[in-house]
C-alpha cells in the first residue's frame, strides 16, 4: 500500500508539472514579444537628440557683423564681412559656395552681388533651405535725421545671419539626416520706398540677391523641400505672426513650423496672418518654385516692422539673446526632426 500511494502522489504531481509547463508554452506562443524582444526593439529604436542652441554664441555673431560698420554694397565693410563671413562658414563646412552675379539698384548703380551658400551632406537630395539676407540699407530713410546715411542693421540683417551662424556652427558638430543649405543673400534692402520720389517709381528694386539665386541656383536644377526665411529675429518682445506671402505660397510650412514653435512653448509666434510682404522668399517661391516661409518680427497692433526700422535705432541695443535662442532652437528641432505634415 505505501509503495502504491507513493506512485500514485509522484505521478499526480507529474501530471500538475506537465500541465503548468503547457500553459506557460501556450502563453509564449500567443504573446511573441517578450522581454527580452521588448528591450531588443528599445535598443535598436533610434532617438532624436536635438542639439542645444547657444545663445551667447548667435549674440556674439551679431556683434562681430556689425563690428565692420554698415554692410552696404560697394563698401569696405560689405567686403570684410564677406570674407569673414566666407571663412567662418568654411570652418564649419567644406562645402562653401560664394555666387558672384550683379544688379543694377533703382538709383542707377551696379554693384557686384555675393551670395554666400554652406551646405551639409550636399550628396543628399532631401533638403531645407534656411535663408537670411547680409546686406544693410544704405539709408536710414525712416528716420528723422541723417536719412541718407547708413546704419547698423542689427536687427534688419544680422540677426538672422547670426542665429543661422550658430546653426551651422551645430550642424558641424551633431550631423542631419537631412541636406540643409544656408544661404546668405547679399542686396536684399538696397530698394526703393513708395515714398521716394528721386526716381521713377521701379519693379522688383528689392531682394536683388534673391532674384539673382533664385533665377541661378547655384547648382543647375537645384530645388529642396521647402526654405525658412529669417529676417529681423532677434529684436527685444519680437512678435512672430503668420507671414502673408508665405501663408500664400507655402502655408503648410508655416503651420507646421508654428505648430512646433508653439509645442516649444514660444507664445510669441501667433496664429495671426499678416498682410503679404515684400521678401526674399517671395522670389525663392515665385522664380524658383520652392515653398518658403519667412519669419519676420511684425506688429500686428501698429501693424507694422518694429519702430526702429529702416533707422539708426536698428543698432545693439535692440537685440535680445533670449529671441535668438528661440528662433534658433527652433531652427534646430526642425533640421533634426524633420517631420513635415
Amino acid at each position: 500500500m505505501a509503495l502504491a500511494g507513493l506512485r500514485t502522489k509522484y505521478t499526480l504531481w507529474l501530471l500538475f508539472y506537465i500541465a503548468i509547463n503547457s500553459l506557460i508554452l501556450i502563453n509564449a506562443c500567443s504573446n511573441p514579444t517578450n522581454k527580452t524582444d521588448v528591450q531588443s526593439q528599445k535598443q535598436t529604436e533610434p532617438t532624436v537628440v536635438v542639439p542645444a542652441f547657444n545663445f551667447d554664441s548667435a549674440y556674439a555673431f551679431v556683434n562681430d557683423q556689425l563690428n565692420f560698420g554698415p554692410r552696404v554694397p560697394g563698401s569696405k565693410a560689405h567686403k570684410n564681412c564677406e570674407i569673414y563671413l566666407t571663412q567662418k562658414l568654411k570652418s564649419y563646412t567644406a562645402s562653401v559656395i560664394v555666387q558672384n552675379g550683379s544688379a543694377k539698384t533703382f538709383d542707377g548703380n551696379i554693384f557686384p552681388i555675393k551670395n554666400i551658400i554652406a551646405q551639409f551632406n550636399p550628396q543628399l537630395g532631401n533638403r531645407i533651405i534656411l535663408s537670411a539676407h547680409w546686406d544693410t540699407r544704405p539709408f536710414a530713410d525712416a528716420d528723422s535725421i541723417n536719412k541718407y546715411k547708413p546704419f547698423d542693421g542689427a536687427n534688419d540683417g544680422a540677426s538672422g545671419v547670426a542665429v543661422l551662424l550658430e546653426v551651422a556652427r551645430q550642424l558641424s558638430i551633431h550631423k542631419p539626416q537631412v541636406g540643409i543649405d544656408i544661404v546668405l543673400f547679399d542686396m536684399e534692402d538696397y530698394g526703393q520706398e513708395q515714398t521716394d520720389n528721386r526716381f521713377p517709381q521701379q519693379e522688383n528694386t528689392w531682394c536683388l540677391g534673391s532674384q539673382y539665386w533664385a533665377a541661378n541656383p547655384h547648382i543647375p536644377n537645384y530645388t529642396a523641400q521647402y526654405g525658412i526665411l529669417l529676417d529681423m529675429v532677434g529684436g527685444k518682445d519680437a512678435v512672430f505672426p503668420k507671414e502673408g506671402t508665405g501663408m500664400q505660397f507655402a502655408s503648410h510650412v508655416v503651420n507646421h513650423v508654428w505648430q512646433v514653435a508653439q509645442g516649444m512653448g514660444y507664445s510669441n509666434f501667433i496664429n495671426q496672418t499678416t498682410n503679404p510682404t515684400m521678401d526674399d522668399h517671395y522670389y525663392v517661391n515665385t522664380i524658383a518654385k520652392i515653398p518658403c516661409i519667412d519669419i519676420v518680427h511684425y506688429d500686428i497692433q501698429r501693424p507694422g516692422y518694429p519702430h526702429y526700422h529702416h533707422t539708426h535705432g536698428d543698432n545693439i541695443s535692440v537685440i535680445d539673446k533670449n529671441t535668438l535662442g528661440q528662433v534658433g532652437q527652433l531652427m534646430l528641432k526642425i533640421i533634426f526632426t524633420q517631420a513635415l505634415s
